[in-house]
């Protein structure tokens, strides 16, 4: 790998080479070696809500799937902590491959043009060696569960590659990430079962939804910045509409996860499937709640209510894994 070390300048952005949206106080810009920070900050490790976002349905799939078939094993806690090791690198690959596709735009935006590549931290063809480091010992991981879900990992790698481009070519590039961002919901059932299921299909149709939820109110923050650059998005194409639009994702997002839930735990006990059932439940009021904060106007809150969709999945894992007791 080329030299790795970050330019002893400071950036024409930020002196001390942090990236505008980074949580505040975090550990990558205040612990982390100086060296490494450019790659943990494509790595996006600075800002852990895409990581939160990319296990939950991972938790949300074993969940259900221990449910469906009332077994539990070691087994099932490698997968978690494979699932969550996984969600980490992968995440931080596909965010290394998104500012490598995007680097010319991102130094086009406000918010983004603090990055490494854009910024000058880091060239595009270090990125790209970092992302390949991160990929492989993914793979690694992935290759301790069944040969199905091997299968479906490496199949995930498409959507993946297709996301940055989507924002060039659709008004809708918040589907495909939702595609990409939820396929954990198919991999960890599998994992478990052995076989892809309807009750993960469905789950992962809900994933979906509930990304088009949390992922219009953060395209929010850049409307302005994409309409001069010619960059797509839910939130420029619903523009006033946005809380008619979010309500009905709201609507899909639970009614596509109480299918799943029902499916998943039919054959469980009375009080099982009515714990299981309060996720998407408790889960969907969490999501009202962040309508009702909703101020498309206000660049802040919109960040805030982005972030605060880790709790609203953890609800609904919190819920799945309390029927599993029962």
């Amino acid at each position: 790998m080329a030299d790795t070390r970050p330019t002893e300048e400071p950036t024409a952005q930020d002196p001390k080479g942090q990236v505008s949206d980074a949580v505040k106080g975090n550990w990558v810009d205040h612990i982390a070696p100086a060296f490494s920070r450019p790659y943990l900050r494509l790595s996006r490790a600075d800002r852990p809500i895409g990581t939160w976002l990319l296990l939950l349905p991972c938790w949300m799939g074993l969940a259900l799937a221990m449910l469906s078939t009332q077994e539990a094993s070691l087994n099932d806690l490698w997968i978690a902590v494979g699932c969550a090791l996984g969600s980490f690198l992968m995440r931080g690959a596909g965010c290394t491959w998104n500012d490598i596709t995007d680097r010319e735009f991102d130094a086009q935006v406000e918010r983004t043009r603090s990055r490494p590549i854009p910024s000058g931290q880091v060239t595009a063809k270090q990125a790209a060696a970092w992302m390949v480091l991160q990929a492989a010992i993914a793979f690694g991981i992935l290759l301790t569960f069944n040969t199905a879900a091997i299968f479906l990992g490496i199949l995930s790698l498409l959507p993946v590659a297709i996301y940055p481009f989507a924002k060039r070519f659709t008004w809708w590039p918040q589907v495909f990430l939702g595609i990409a961002f939820n396929w954990g919901a198919l991999l960890a059932w599998t994992a478990h079962t052995g076989e892809l299921q309807a009750p993960a299909i469905a789950l992962y149709a809900a994933g979906i939804a509930w990304t088009l939820f949390y992922d219009t109110i953060y395209a929010h923050q850049d409307t302005e910045d994409d309409a001069l650059i010619g960059v797509k998005s839910t939130a420029r194409l619903f523009a006033e509409k946005t809380p008619q639009w979010l309500q009905f994702f709201l609507i899909l997002t639970v009614s596509l996860m109480g299918v799943a839930t029902v499916m998943a735990a039919i054959e469980a006990s009375a009080i099982a499937l009515l714990i299981a059932l309060l996720g998407p439940v408790i889960m969907g009021w969490h999501m009202q709640w962040q309508l009702r904060m909703l101020k498309t106007d206000d660049p802040d809150r919109l960040l805030m209510l982005f972030r605060s969709n880790r709790d609203t999945g953890l609800i609904a894992v919190a819920f799945f894994g309390f029927a599993l007791f029962l």
